[in-house]
């Protein structure tokens, strides 16, 4: 656990800064939809850890993967995701929200159709005592098949996602490029405009009605000092004054 000097100060800088909201991401180890005993004890003590201390530093959003599925089918994947996260979260109260985000769908991923994350929300919400929303990945919806980079394929996603999961439910947006095109189901993360979502894209994402008072946070790679910095200043560059 976090020491309470360290969480204070987290918390003091959060303030100074005017950081908001504060977002963090669970450790990408966990499955909470694992058919593997170990592997299901692990991950529901992992992901408790992991809103205890969401809960030390004040966090409002946790973001986590729904896990895999191999070994089983997506009906029992769910099933075992519903049961582990109700374990995990038992007995437990704070202010976090969970957001599960959406996946590329690679091998046995669970969540990269967003018909798969209403369920998943719709069905944990009666049986936890946290709020339930939804985290967003440009990255993971194009490689899933959602053509975010055209005009058209954007008001089809958005559509989509506001008919099952219900945009009021996503306060954050994960924004990456791809370096794989559409329905290639690879998540690999790319620079703000260097892949196949495009830098048109992204000044339709960020700009668009129903999106631009989201949380964007990047997760774009590090190859060179600067890179995170850059990414920044060219998405807010696309953003009008």
């Amino acid at each position: 656990m976090p020491k309470v000097e360290a969480c204070a100060a987290m918390q003091a800088a959060r303030v100074r800064l005017d950081v908001n909201p504060v977002v963090i991401h669970a450790n990408y180890l966990i499955n909470l939809a694992a058919s593997d005993e170990g592997v299901r004890k692990n991950s529901i003590m992992a992901f408790r850890g992991e809103m205890e201390r969401a809960a030390m530093i004040g966090a409002d959003y946790l973001v986590f993967h729904p896990g895999s599925f191999k070994g089983h089918s997506v009906v029992e994947a769910i099933a075992a995701f519903l049961d582990n996260m109700q374990a995990a979260l038992e007995g437990l109260e704070s202010g976090v929200t969970i957001l599960i985000e959406n996946t590329a769908g690679a091998g046995s991923i669970l969540g990269s159709k967003l018909e798969e994350l209403a369920v998943m929300g719709e069905e944990l919400r009666p049986r936890i005592a946290f709020k339930v929303g939804y985290c967003l990945d440009t990255c993971h919806l194009l490689a899933s098949g959602y053509d975010v980079a055209t005009e058209v394929g954007l008001e089809k996603t958005l559509a989509v996602a506001d008919g099952t999961i219900g945009l009021k439910n996503v306060p954050v947006i994960h924004t990456n490029d791809s370096k794989t095109p559409l329905n290639s189901h690879r998540d690999r993360h790319e620079h703000i405009g260097k892949g196949f979502v495009g830098l048109e894209a992204f000044g339709r994402i960020v700009n668009h009605p129903k999106l631009r008072e989201k949380a964007f946070i990047l997760e774009t790679p590090e190859d060179e000092d600067g890179d995170h910095a850059t990414n920044i200043v060219t998405l807010r560059g696309l953003i009008p004054a």
